[in-house]
């Protein structure tokens, strides 16, 4: 049987990353725990090095160059240690109901031609599940001020679709899936260019170029406490401009947007981050 590999990535974040090492450091299924405390710069990389926990590593990068950067540090350690695997890569603000619910999901990813796997995530009270890649067109359209989250909420798969034990999808939320270690290395492990946001469209843009399905296993749902970890360490406005700045090294890399559509992009990002300086401005001056 294969093999199953949990990768947690910490920054900045060791308590919240201790709570789900208490969850799931007893389930059986898993053979290897590796967290990858992404630079840290607090106290975090030490703390975990003094847990107690069999099966349990801590790898500390060399410095933070972001999200993908860190997942790819955990992958290819665990493709070096233990070569053709199953890999489960999450957040560390992730809560797991049980052992049997890995089961369920490594047996989805198992299956032949399955590359990628997701549960149904309980995020803000709300079920995440899968998306359609986005076209550019979209994109533009969801960067509107005020109405854009109308067009954004286009792309998501009605709930009537998700039927029976799985449902194939385009892209997953990258809090908390599995992969095959095979899948990585056969589109060349994640790409590390962005910073934060946009691993999931990056990636699922990768795998259309494969036979590999993506798939939610609609019988196992976990729960995101969403941006605990972000929300510490990263502005509103900073989070903003890390989020578009990896939106147009998408569609610049993966989506095909033409010289009018990358115009289009830059003007919209600009207008919301104008409507964010107002909406700050004038809250400050209220609160005055």
């Amino acid at each position: 049987m294969r093999k199953l590999v949990f990768i947690i990535i910490n920054y900045n974040d060791y308590k919240t990353t201790k709570r789900l090492l208490d969850n799931i450091k007893d389930y059986k299924v898993i053979d290897k725990i590796y967290v990858v405390d992404n630079h840290s710069t607090d106290n975090s990389y030490e703390e975990l090095k003094k847990l107690n926990i069999k099966r349990y590593e801590v790898i500390e990068t060399s410095s933070n160059k972001g999200f993908a950067y860190a997942l790819n540090i955990g992958a290819k350690k665990t493709i070096d240690d233990f070569g053709n695997v199953d890999i489960i890569f999450s957040n560390s603000d992730i809560i797991i109901n049980s052992n049997e619910d890995l089961e369920d999901l490594k047996k989805t990813l198992d299956k032949r031609l399955v590359g990628l796997v997701g549960p149904v995530v309980v995020q803000n009270e709300k079920l995440n599940r899968g998306w359609h890649l986005p076209s550019t067109k979209n994109e533009i359209l969801s960067n509107l001020p005020g109405i854009g989250k109308r067009f954004n909420k286009k792309i998501y798969y009605d709930d009537s679709y998700y039927k029976g034990d799985s449902s194939e999808v385009e892209v997953i939320s990258f809090c908390f899936f599995l992969i095959k270690s095979e899948v990585l290395k056969e589109i060349n492990y994640f790409d590390d260019n962005t910073f934060l946001y946009y691993e999931e469209n990056i990636t699922a843009s990768k795998l259309k170029r494969t036979q590999y399905k993506t798939l939610i296993n609609n019988n196992v749902t976990i729960i995101h406490d969403h941006s605990v970890s972000v929300d510490k360490n990263i502005s509103y406005i900073n989070k903003y401009k890390i989020l578009k700045q990896s939106q147009m090294y998408f569609e610049t890399n993966y989506n095909n947007a033409n010289s009018i559509e990358k115009i289009l992009l830059k003007v919209t990002i600009r207008l919301t981050l104008f409507t964010l300086y107002v909406r700050i401005f004038v809250r400050g001056g209220l609160r005055k």
